[in-house]
């Protein structure tokens, strides 16, 4: 099926060659043309390349071509070659994300405007390339627009931060307590009776509060709500042993609230009441530790969250205890009364907790009867206290509570909830441990960056569709969404992300959409492009025999999860096959196997399949990639044979009804240029600047004609 046609082409060359010595008639004796010329004369013979896919069995096969769109838009020798050889173009980065949006968020789609311009005149298709993938972002103005929010803050102002607080109405007593009078908790009050004055004002004493993370240097309100059976006053401390300050506050017969102010002496301290010279009774409801601070917002930074959805119960121990997840609900079981410490539950932590950082529990609590639960920090190695909250009471109806506590040491990684002197069965829900961070600026929560980026994505797939004019019927709508690890263990490799990809140069939409980003991206494609969009999944490595074509087993997966909501429908695979041709025989029989498979397989989906991007470079023996300059004649044609190969087996694996296409990437060979495609492989069907075919080009087209390449001497 070789045609001689006026081309560009090896004619060029030859000519050029012929003329410089049949024009000159002073020579009297005749040049003989190098063998490589001689080598590659056949190659005038063959025709462009789309004429030689046979119509009539392959009726939707398009055959295409990767092109840079500043040069196709020039409409010189490029614009000419890439027409004429190629029923549709895919340009190489001008409809990419980062090349149309700029630092501000506008867009500029004029060079895609006059792309689509040109090749409509030429009537030649355009392959869409692509509308969401993580590299060639503009992650500079995407991080910018989910990026923490400043907040208008008036410096002049204060707002009070509640260093701590004892609540009766929830919380047991806990104090410790000097003298004669015992303080008890009756109908959510604290209850003090000094029925006789005693010597001395500190003969009845205790700590009403413990553990109040306090700050050396500053002002501390202490607020208290008490009122007595008579009027009179005590004295209030606030401060540690042999370090306190402290003064008179007033009783009344009616409910105050008494403010006194201390300076902080001390980074963790008591308040501490002394009633010796009081006579009667006094009731406490609650006493709050404050300072007050310029506003800023508290932002909350969670080391454990769990709402136990996913059935996974902590850890734990002792004295035949349980802990299971029931209904969405953490379950601890005690089956009798011992050492408060011998039933524990425990979560523990990759790294130490910051040591002198105070730190929040947040949970939903209830018991099958009344009890208490202590949570506390633990250095595990030798299971020393890293601080220790408040005990959480709790009754048989569910309540929320807060709770907090200074950590203590730099080796502090386990938390621990201690419930061994409770007999029965303590419930546990949306359980949060975290520490707060001050700062004047607000941070987006994950359902408001998820809304701010689909937006964004929304626009910039609405302004492509404008830009492209319905022009464009085919797109990869995703790109390169599969990584190659399987951090979950579910057998297939996980989505590609900030955690197992290069975050410094990428951004990454799934790991603010989840999984969903692909049905977002297929959802605005399918409302802003035409009705007969056809989308695509595009991805490198289907082909891989290292790991016996896992990368496209995972992809697969991951389709059918997309498609299992009954309304995202994804058309087709891409294929890349970025390829190399070894001189290892067994390697290149290991590739060629699994491309097989990889057709196999493609097949089996009974979608639309396209190999996108389709080059070749070659491997020596030793596994290292020849430069242009290094190859030989005989690599070449080992390199046609393969590229054969590769066609005849898509043409025979893949049914006619899903034959999409081939696009081969880079038609021309790469220069020897930092920043480039395969920099200074022998990756094209032409040399560089099309100045002539190569023995690839014969393989490439014989395959496509359905003829085995033969070597031509």
């Amino acid at each position: 099926m070789r045609h001689k046609i006026n081309v560009l082409g090896m004619n060029i060359m030859l000519l050029a060659l012929v003329s410089s010595c049949v024009d000159d008639s002073r020579l009297e004796f005749d040049v003989a043309k190098p063998e490589s010329i001689q080598q590659g004369e056949y190659l005038n013979d063959y025709d462009a390349l789309k004429t030689y896919v046979d119509r009539s069995a392959h009726p939707d096969f398009k055959l295409g071509a990767g092109v840079t769109v500043s040069e196709y838009n020039k409409q010189g020798l490029v614009y000419r070659v890439m027409n004429s050889n190629f029923d549709e173009l895919t340009a190489g980065n001008a409809m990419k994300y980062n090349s149309v949006v700029k630092e501000d968020g506008s867009m500029d789609f004029s060079q895609v405007v006059q792309f689509v311009s040109a090749a409509r005149n030429a009537e030649t298709e355009i392959y869409g390339h692509t509308l969401v993938w993580h590299a060639q972002q503009n992650k500079e103005y995407l991080e910018d627009i989910i990026a923490d929010q400043e907040l208008d803050v008036d410096p002049n102002a204060t707002v009070e931060v509640v260093d701590g607080m004892k609540d009766y109405s929830t919380d047991p007593f806990t104090g410790w307590v000097g003298g004669p009078v015992q303080p008890v908790v009756e109908n959510g009050v604290l209850v003090v009776t000094n029925t006789e004055a005693q010597p001395n004002f500190y003969d009845v004493q205790y700590h009403v509060a413990d553990g109040i993370p306090t700050i050396v240097g500053a002002r501390h309100q202490v607020t208290i709500r008490i009122k007595g059976s008579t009027p009179g006053e005590i004295t209030m401390a606030l401060g540690t042993w042999g370090n306190t300050a402290d003064t008179k506050i007033p009783i009344s017969e009616e409910w105050n609230e008494v403010t006194a102010e201390f300076n902080g002496l001390v980074e963790n301290s008591f308040v501490m009441l002394q009633s010796g010279n009081y006579v009667g009774t006094y009731e406490i409801e609650w006493v709050k530790v404050a300072h007050q601070e310029a506003p800023a917002v508290k932002v909350p930074r969670y080391i454990y969250e769990s709402d136990f959805s996913d059935g996974e119960p902590i850890g734990g121990w002792g004295n035949g205890s349980t802990r299971e997840v029931i209904n969405e609900e953490l379950v601890m079981t005690n089956p009798s009364v011992t050492d408060f410490w011998a039933a524990q539950a425990a979560i523990d932590f990759p790294e130490p907790l910051i040591e002198g950082e105070t730190y929040f529990l947040n949970l939903k609590i209830k018991g099958s009867t009344d009890g208490q639960v202590r949570p506390g920090f633990q250095n595990p190695s030798d299971y020393s206290s890293g601080g220790d909250f408040s005990p959480v009471s709790f009754t048989t109806e569910w309540k929320e509570v807060t709770v907090q506590t200074t950590v203590t040491s730099d080796a502090a990684s386990r938390f621990l909830f201690s419930y061994g002197d409770f007999a029965g069965t303590i419930y546990i829900d949306d359980l949060k441990l975290y520490y707060e961070e001050s700062m004047n600026k607000i941070p987006l929560t994950d359902e408001e960056k998820a809304d701010t980026l689909t937006f964004a994505l929304d626009n910039w797939i609405a302004g492509m569709m404008e830009a492209t004019d319905g022009y464009v019927t085919a797109w990869d709508v995703v790109n390169e969404p599969i990584s190659g690890v399987d951090n979950d263990g579910d057998g297939f490799y996980d989505l590609q992300s900030a955690e197992n990809g290069d975050p410094e140069n990428n951004f990454y939409w799934q790991d603010y959409l989840g999984d969903n980003f692909v049905r977002v991206a297929v959802e605005l494609a399918r409302e802003h492009g035409p009705e007969n969009l056809k989308l695509f999944i595009n991805d490198y490595n289907l082909e891989s025999d290292w790991d016996d074509n896992q990368k496209l087993k995972s992809l697969i997966h991951w389709i059918e999860q997309w498609e299992l909501d009954g309304v995202t429908v994804i058309d087709g695979i891409g294929t890349q096959m970025h390829v190399s041709y070894h001189l290892n025989p067994e390697t290149q029989s290991s590739k060629e196997e699994h491309i097989v498979k990889m057709l196999e397989l493609l097949a089996a989906t009974g979608k639309l399949i396209k190999i996108t991007e389709l080059d070749m470079g070659i491997v020596d023996e030793s596994g290292e990639a020849l430069s242009t300059g290094k190859v030989t004649i005989e690599q070449y044609k080992a390199m046609a044979t393969f590229y054969n190969f590769i066609i005849q087996k898509y043409f025979e694996i893949i049914p006619a009804s899903q034959q999409y296409g081939i696009a081969h990437w880079s038609p021309t060979d790469s220069p020897d240029v930092e920043n480039t495609w395969r920099r200074n492989e022998p990756i094209g069907l032409w040399t560089l600047n099309f100045d002539y075919r190569k023995h690839t080009y014969a393989g490439f087209a014989d395959g496509l004609a359905g003829e085995d390449f033969v070597d031509s001497e």
